[in-house]
C-alpha cells in the first residue's frame, strides 16, 4: 500500500486523482487531502476516504470542516494554512505527492516533497515556471522522483528512449525537437478583433477537456502552453528553439517527440485526465484508468495546424521569458495569474491579459533566481505591478 498525498484535492486535477486511486484500493491510500476554501467538497471527499489529515489554507474554513467531520464521527485531523501544506508533503508516512494546486500557492509544498525525497507527480507548473533550475536541483540532491501528469509532458516522457529511469536524468540524445500539441481552445477559429469582447463565461467553456476556470482562461490566451514549454524545458533540458507548439483540434495526440534519424513518437489516447494521472502513478507498470479505449475509426480524422505568436501573444510572451532567462518566467506567471483574475472578475477585457504581462516584463527587472527568496521577491513585485495595472 502507497501513501499518496493529494495537494488540491479539490480541483479537476485532485477529483480525478481521486477516482483513479478509488478504483485500486489494494495499492494505495490516502494519507492527506488538501484543498483552499471549498468545505463541502473536501467533506465529502473525506468521508469517502478517510485521510489521516486534511488540510485548508483557509483557516476558517479549516475551523467548518473540523465541525462537520467531527459531527458525523470522523477521526481525520483538520490543520490550517501553508505551513501545514508544507508537513503533509513531507511526512515521513507518506510515500506519492500528487502536486495538483493550481497557481504560485503549490510552488512551496511541493518544493518540500522534492526535499523529503518523495514521489511527486507534478501537475503543478508554477513550481517549475517560477524556480526550474532551484526544483530540479532539489530533486536531484535528494533523490525524489519527479513525474509529470500534464497531458503533453506525460505524452513527451512515455515517448523517451525505453530504460530512462527518471525525467531530470535524461540527457536529451538523439531527439531533434519536442512538439506539444495544443487544442487551440475555445476561441481557435475567432479573428483577432472579435477577441476584444469575449466573456469570462466564454473562455472557461473549453472544447475538449474539463478543467478548472484559471486554466481554462490560460488555454484560452495560449499562455498555459506557454507555462508547458517552460516547463518542458527543465523536465527534458532542451532550450526553447527545440520545443515547438502546434494546433491540434481533437486533442487526441498528447505530444511528440522528433529524432535525429526521422521518427517521430507520438502518443494518443482521449483527452481525460486520468490517463496521464494513472500512467504516472503506476509508473513502470501499467493499471487501468477508467478511460474509455480510443477509437481512432469514430474520431475520423486528426488535424494540425501553426500556433501563430501573433493570435497568441501569450504564447510569444512565454518564449521570451525563457529566452531572457532568470525571474523572467515567474514574472510572467505572476503578471498573468493577476491578469487572468482580472478577467475573470470581468475588470479588464480578455485582450488586455497579454498587454498587462508584456507591460510587467518590461517594468520589473528580473534576478539570477538563484536563491527561493529571489524568485518569491520578484514574484511578489510583478504581482503589486499587475494590480495597479488592472486598477
Amino acid at each position: 500500500m502507497q501513501a499518496v498525498t493529494l495537494l488540491g484535492s479539490t480541483g479537476s486535477i485532485g477529483i480525478s486523482t481521486l477516482d483513479v486511486l478509488s478504483q485500486h484500493p489494494d495499492k494505495y491510500k490516502v494519507y492527506a487531502l488538501t484543498a483552499n476554501c471549498s468545505v463541502e467538497t473536501l467533506f465529502k471527499q473525506c468521508q469517502q476516504f478517510q485521510p489521516t489529515i486534511a488540510v485548508m489554507l483557509d483557516e476558517s474554513s479549516a475551523e467548518k470542516l473540523a465541525e462537520k467531520l467531527k459531527y458525523v464521527g470522523l477521526n481525520t485531523e483538520v490543520l490550517a494554512g501553508k505551513q501545514a501544506l508544507k508537513q503533509v508533503a513531507e511526512s515521513k508516512h507518506v510515500d506519492y505527492v500528487v502536486a495538483a494546486i493550481v497557481g504560485a500557492a503549490g510552488l512551496l509544498p511541493t518544493l518540500a516533497a522534492a526535499r523529503a525525497g518523495k514521489h511527486i507527480l507534478l501537475a503543478n507548473k508554477e513550481a517549475l515556471v517560477m524556480s526550474g533550475g532551484l526544483f530540479m536541483k532539489e530533486v536531484e540532491t535528494h533523490g525524489a522522483t519527479l513525474l509529470p501528469v500534464d497531458s503533453e509532458h506525460n505524452a513527451i516522457w512515455q515517448c523517451l528512449p525505453v530504460g530512462t529511469k527518471q525525467i531530470h536524468h535524461y540527457d536529451g540524445k538523439g531527439v531533434r525537437r519536442i512538439i506539444l500539441t495544443a487544442s487551440g481552445g475555445p476561441f481557435r477559429d475567432y479573428d483577432i478583433a472579435d477577441l476584444e469582447h469575449v466573456t469570462p463565461e466564454q473562455a472557461v467553456a473549453h472544447p475538449n477537456w474539463s478543467m478548472g476556470q484559471k486554466i481554462s482562461v490560460d488555454s484560452a490566451t495560449m499562455m498555459n502552453k506557454g507555462l508547458e514549454v517552460i516547463e518542458a524545458h527543465w523536465l527534458f533540458g532542451l532550450p526553447a528553439n527545440q520545443i515547438e507548439v502546434i494546433l491540434h483540434r481533437q486533442s487526441i495526440i498528447h505530444s511528440m517527440v522528433d529524432y535525429v534519424d526521422g521518427s517521430v513518437l507520438a502518443q494518443m489516447g482521449n483527452p481525460d485526465m486520468r490517463t496521464p494521472i494513472t500512467n504516472a502513478l503506476a509508473w513502470p507498470d501499467r493499471i487501468g484508468s477508467g478511460v474509455a479505449p480510443l477509437d481512432l475509426v469514430a474520431v475520423g480524422r486528426l488535424d494540425f495546424a501553426v500556433a501563430d505568436h501573433h493570435n497568441f501573444p501569450c504564447l510569444a510572451l512565454a518564449y521570451q521569458a525563457l529566452e531572457a532567462g532568470g525571474t523572467s518566467t515567474a514574472i510572467l506567471n505572476a503578471a498573468n495569474e493577476i491578469a487572468v483574475e482580472a478577467f475573470l472578475k470581468k475588470h479588464i477585457k480578455f485582450t488586455r491579459i497579454a498587454q498587462i504581462i508584456e507591460q510587467v516584463l518590461s517594468k520589473v527587472s528580473a534576478s539570477n533566481g538563484d536563491t527561493l527568496e529571489q524568485v518569491l521577491a520578484d514574484d511578489l513585485q510583478a504581482r503589486h505591478a499587475a494590480i495597479e495595472l488592472v486598477k
